[in-house]
């Protein structure tokens, strides 16, 4: 493994702890903050801690199923094509 390699992960696993600090003071911490508490500049409106992540899946799960159908439309195609020459 390169440095490269460790140096992506690290990154990767700074990023992901950066955002889970984020979303977690934002939809759970939040609350118990007085409304008129600076820290309620630092966020969007808490509807949108559903939404976002409600978001997110919905684009990703789309995502991993058009991967799949394309997948599958692709082997059948091949499988139809070595069908027609086995035939011919």
């Amino acid at each position: 493994m390169g440095a490269s390699d460790k140096f992506l992960g690290g990154a990767m696993l700074l990023g992901a702890a950066v955002v889970f600090t984020y979303y977690t003071t934002w939809a759970i911490l939040l609350p118990f903050f007085d409304a008129s508490s600076e820290i309620h500049n630092f966020f969007p409106a808490r509807e949108w801690a559903v939404r976002l992540p409600a978001f997110v899946l919905v684009v990703g799960v789309s995502a991993i199923g058009a991967f799949v159908a394309q997948t599958v439309i692709r082997e059948n195609r091949a499988r139809a094509q070595k069908a027609r020459l086995r035939t011919a």
